[in-house]
């Protein structure tokens, strides 16, 4: 069997219907309003590192404070009241709070989340600029929870969450969402850690060592030789390898 034959054979057997009760991604399928799905792909993606039941727990902590609109939570200001409970590792209620602030000004200048990340050339400049905006909203302060996509020659962050966000929101199912329409599955990148990585070297798929935005763009690549109008169905293939 060859890689592509073994990495088709893995994303068939993983990517069903019945992984979703065992993923992150079941939260923003809870919801029907763009908005709400939106605000909870990224605030799911955002914590989805560490044990999968651990997540999944810290998820619920998170849309339980929430309550039934995540979108009308952040609009209102409801964030505010929040104190500094921990949420999910180094995930704490002041993360959080920093996230709906961030969330509140885009939705204030941009239509939606879809429009800030498809304003720009490539998706690691809406990285920035995603970035940006949510500092602005929070006094002009950096949160180590937002990727650092990097710029001007620097390597910067894998951003795996933020490419999670997006695999979640611009590929069709049957466990994505397929709800972004501007943005091609056919422009997005692997959401890269530690597992995803050492299943793609050991398929040769990944010579560079280091888990960062340069190995992103090489796997991201080298899958697309084998699906060129969606690369990125692959994850499925590389995470269930493991």
């Amino acid at each position: 069997m060859d890689t592509k034959d073994k990495l088709d054979y893995w994303y068939k057997k993983i990517c069903v219907k019945e992984f979703i009760a065992l993923d992150p991604v079941q939260f923003p399928r809870r919801y029907k309003k763009r908005e709400d799905i939106e605000i909870a792909a990224f605030l799911s993606a955002a914590i989805a590192w560490g044990r999968r039941d651990l997540i999944l727990r810290s998820a619920e902590k998170i849309f339980a404070l929430m309550g039934s609109s995540p979108f009308d939570y952040v609009m209102s200001g409801g964030c505010e009241k929040l104190k500094n409970n921990n949420i999910h590792r180094t995930f704490f209620e002041s993360d959080l709070k920093y996230y709906c602030r961030g969330f509140r000004l885009c939705y204030a200048k941009y239509k939606n989340m879809e429009e800030l990340f498809a304003s720009r050339g490539n998706l690691w400049q809406a990285f920035d600029l995603f970035r940006r905006e949510m500092a602005d909203a929070n006094k002009g302060v950096f949160s180590r929870h937002v990727s650092n996509p990097g710029g001007d020659g620097k390597t910067g962050s894998a951003c795996k969450k933020l490419n999670l966000t997006l695999r979640w929101l611009a590929r069709e199912g049957p466990v994505d969402l397929g709800l972004w329409k501007k943005i091609k599955p056919s422009s997005l990148y692997v959401p890269l850690d530690v597992h995803v990585s050492r299943a793609a070297r050991s398929l040769n798929l990944l010579k560079r060592k280091a888990n960062d935005k340069k190995s992103v763009i090489e796997l991201t690549e080298n899958l697309r030789e084998f699906c060129p109008e969606d690369p990125v169905k692959y994850d499925f293939a590389l995470f269930g390898m493991i």
